[in-house]
């Protein structure tokens, strides 16, 4: 190439325009076929949580109709509301229903209990069940003649309460990525294969190694090969980020998944099935999710303390009335009191209600949250690392400028001229001016004796007039001067216009960086956040965009597998890495990242395997979702305060700490600090709405 700036611009010949390939790294790996009736690995999971959800919505309703008559006909309420309503074996029918709201209702919690019970690991299921059992077996104790009072109204409201907060936690956080199947789809069903003079149509998975199969116009290839015939332009930016359409001829290969222009191909078929390049993808894909969401949440640390806590207080507290000479009903009493206190209603909505609320203002100020714990988490980011294509950039290769250097013919004028002759052209810069004609609404001319000029451009007369479209290296040999002002940016490619043998004017075109990520990056410098930019771009264009952004520095010509690198290779020097991208090729970067952001506009498998959605694609919403991140997690902390913190003083005067001057905390009174607690928990999530707002 004559100039780092012509890189692009010798392709102009239409027939023999030459493009830069890319080499994927082919590696063997064997978890997955592409077949549509293998269900892929992580499926299962995404539809046992669905099930669980509906399992949690279930037992809710259930309970939910118990508990009305079980508050209706409970002594305490009664005497609490100031009526009553005593039936014929009044006991047994709180007894009876209360069974089937503590076995069926309180199953999930019970089963957790048991899991983290084998895990060592008590955490909020340990402390509900506790509350759950004590409540249950001390009431049915009552009712079969121990002295005191039932607890079976706290039982079936604490069981009420904690499932609809597990079930609102679980809905907000449906995470099981629906992002391999996605991928398995991007694969056509079918291939048209070649026998001789006979091309039948078969089943993806029954395709084999060094078949020849037909690629129709417009068509998804179907496995990675070599081209035996034919000449196209693939669209391989989903794949590997290039933003522009990639020529392919004779020996070169193509890769499943990507898109067939306006030419057919045959192609001799290499890989299938699960050594294909997607299926890499998809593999890196489901092995960084699974190194993810290890996290243990707050309640859970919160709910593990109350435990320890409640179990420590509560045999304290039983074992020092029995030492002072109290009988061992009003001891045991006492006890019960403590641990059914000690596990707060408001616990169980503290985190969820923060969770549905921030997810749903959060989405009205273009942020679709899909992974909580990175939402939550995206507060220590440090480390922000952009793909360029549909990202930074619009993804989208059109023309950024054109320029008239002759009085006789304005912009509109070189621009109408121009497209006369690229009207009939496949190529990515034909494209993009066609594209440009036909937003400004401009009548593309007739051309006449049209012809190429071998690796320079094209020629043909154009009412009347000769012109041609071609590259600066023909305007060196015709020792034509290059206007000084023709490359105001080295990601450009550069097109001029001749009309009658001289220079009226140029076309430049490139995939625009958008108006708003300049502003964005100023914002994250601000908050102490280095941005880097991972692309499958070249070394040109990548350094141009990093230079007219300020970035902190890029990475080039980057497959999916290396960006996966880059991510881990951050993360191993104490970064907490958010992704941002929009294509397939960052699929599997996503998945790694502390926290993955898919920009809207990109595809459904980057979207899906993200934790966050950009639907504006506007990387400033980034910086919204790293305050959003702030705000959601101090209102989570402040519930937990809310939450728990009336245990400090409702746990010691449960317990009877101010015996000796006449106060015990009776469960009536008990249970007011519980529903006021719950009350300013529920409060103080909405106040969230106006805290993002104002962001």
């Amino acid at each position: 190439m004559e100039d780092p700036k012509s890189d692009d611009h010798s392709r102009m010949d239409h027939s023999k325009r030459d493009h830069s390939k890319m080499k994927h790294k082919k590696e063997d790996h064997s978890k997955m076929d592409h077949d549509h009736g293998a269900i892929p690995m992580g499926m299962a999971g995404h539809d046992h949580h669905k099930m669980m959800i509906a399992d949690f919505r279930k037992r809710f309703w259930v309970t939910i109709i118990l508990t009305v008559p079980i508050l209706l006909f409970s002594p305490m309420i009664q005497e609490f509301f100031g009526y009553e309503l005593l039936l014929p074996g009044n006991p047994y029918i709180l007894f009876t229903l209360s069974t089937v709201v503590y076995f069926y209702g309180g199953w999930p919690f019970l089963k957790g209990f048991w899991s983290e019970v084998k895990k060592t690991a008590p955490g909020m299921m340990t402390l509900i069940a506790m509350a759950i059992s004590v409540a249950y077996f001390y009431s049915s104790a009552t009712v079969f003649g121990l002295k005191g009072v039932d607890f079976f109204w706290e039982l079936a409201t604490l069981i009420a309460i904690m499932l609809i907060g597990h079930w609102i936690e679980m809905k907000s956080v449906l995470g099981a990525s629906k992002a391999l199947q996605l991928l398995v789809n991007m694969m056509p069903a079918e291939a048209h294969r070649v026998k001789g003079e006979i091309i039948e149509d078969i089943k993806l998975e029954d395709l084999l190694k060094d078949d020849i199969i037909l690629i129709k116009p417009g068509e998804k290839v179907p496995a990675d090969g070599i081209i035996t015939e034919g000449t196209s332009y693939l669209n391989e930016s989903m794949l590997t980020g290039e933003s522009k359409p990639v020529k392919k001829e004779l020996n070169d290969k193509v890769i499943g998944g990507s898109v067939n222009g306006n030419s057919t191909l045959k192609v001799k078929v290499e890989h299938t099935g699960k050594d294909s390049y997607l299926n890499k993808v998809i593999t890196m894909v489901e092995e960084a999710q699974k190194t993810k969401s290890k996290m243990q949440n707050l309640s859970d640390r919160a709910a593990k303390w109350l435990t320890y806590i409640a179990l420590a207080i509560g045999f304290g507290t039983l074992a020092t009335w029995l030492i002072l000479g109290f009988p061992f009903v009003y001891a045991l009493e006492r006890m019960v009191t403590v641990m059914v206190i000690a596990c707060p209603h408001a616990l169980g909505l503290a985190i969820p209600l923060v969770v549905a609320i921030s997810t749903a203002v959060s989405a009205q100020n273009g942020l679709l949250i899909r992974n909580r714990t990175a939402f939550e988490e995206s507060r220590k980011i440090s480390v922000l690392l952009f793909d360029k294509t549909g990202t930074l950039t619009k993804g989208d290769f059109g023309v950024t400028r054109i320029e008239s250097v002759d009085k006789k013919y304005s912009s509109e004028e070189v621009l109408r001229l121009a497209s006369a002759l690229e009207q009939s052209s496949e190529h990515p810069i034909a494209v993009g001016i066609i594209k440009k004609v036909k937003e400004n609404k401009v009548t593309i001319p007739k051309p006449e004796n049209f012809k190429a000029i071998t690796g320079k451009g094209v020629e043909a007369t154009v009412e009347g007039k000769k012109v041609k479209v071609v590259s600066p290296g023909y305007l060196r040999d015709e020792k034509i001067s290059i206007p000084k002002d023709a490359y105001s940016d080295a990601a450009e490619t550069v097109v001029f216009i001749l009309i009658e043998g001289k220079l009226a004017g140029y076309i430049a075109l490139a995939d625009e960086i958008r108006p708003e990520s300049a502003e964005a990056i100023k914002v994250f410098k601000k908050n102490n956040i280095k941005v880097l930019m991972a692309t499958g771009d070249n070394e040109k264009t990548a350094k141009a965009v990093s230079d007219k952004l300020g970035l902190d520095g890029y990475y080039a010509e980057v497959l999916p597998h290396q960006k996966v690198e880059i991510v881990k290779d951050l993360q191993g020097k104490g970064e907490f890495v958010a992704m941002t991208g929009d294509g397939v090729n960052d699929a599997p970067a996503l998945a790694q990242a502390n926290v993955g952001i898919a920009v809207g506009s990109g595809t459904d498998v980057a979207a899906e395997t993200a934790d966050i959605i950009l639907v504006n694609s506007n990387p400033q919403d980034i910086a919204n979702l790293i305050l959003f991140g702030k705000a959601t997690y101090n209102k989570m902390i402040q519930n937990l305060i809310w939450a728990t913190g009336y245990n400090v003083v409702a746990i010691p005067l449960a317990a009877g700490v101010l015996y000796s001057s006449g106060f015990v905390l009776g469960p009536a009174v008990g249970a007011v600090f519980m529903s006021l607690s719950t009350i300013i928990v529920a409060i103080n999530a909405q106040l969230l709405k106006r805290k993002i707002s104002k962001k």
